[in-house]
């Protein structure tokens, strides 16, 4: 190693400890200026207290054979921001249901989804039958064009509404 390369070496090394403990100190009185103001503020903030509750609880039950399983009731979870009640509104007609759960697909045609409104992707898929139509929304299928995951993903609702929800898309 020439002597050019040691001291760019040793230059460059105090240069990048410099910086190390620059940025430390400030990391450290960042930490003490809101230690004194911010701690306090978060927990007592009520947002989150709720998001702390909400992220402890457990994310999934088990159902045991011949035990009292009765606790274990679907129940519909609404987002922080209030829009539970608007999603579950949403949920009540085809183009709700379309809107809501089939348009992130067959709105742009990912994995080889027909588009709404296509006609000709459409009209091989309607010569099936609008049973076949609805067995394989509900149940899913996968194809040489694609895969449709049963019921578009979303296992709450119900097979009416994707029903509803497969006219509104095919023009049925």
């Amino acid at each position: 190693m020439s002597k050019q390369d040691s001291v760019f070496f040793n230059v460059f090394s105090l240069v990048l400890g410099i910086l190390v403990a620059i940025t430390l100190v400030l990391f450290a009185l960042a930490r003490s200026v809101g230690a004194g103001t911010q701690r306090e503020h978060v927990l007592e903030d009520a947002k989150y207290q709720a998001a702390v509750r909400q992220n402890i609880q457990p994310f999934a039950r088990v159902a045991v054979a011949g035990e009292d399983n009765s606790a274990l009731a679907i129940v519909a979870t609404s987002s922080a921001d209030g829009d539970g009640a608007a999603m579950a509104a949403a949920l009540t007609d085809g183009p709700g249901v379309y809107a809501a759960a089939c348009t992130a697909c067959h709105g742009a045609g990912i994995g080889g989804a027909p588009k709404t409104g296509d006609a000709a992707a459409w009209a091989p898929r309607i010569a099936q039958g609008k049973a076949t139509l609805y067995k394989h929304a509900i149940e899913g299928f996968q194809g040489a064009a694609g895969v449709m995951p049963a019921k578009g993903g979303r296992t709450d609702i119900s097979d009416e509404l994707i029903q509803a929800a497969v006219d509104h898309m095919a023009g049925l």
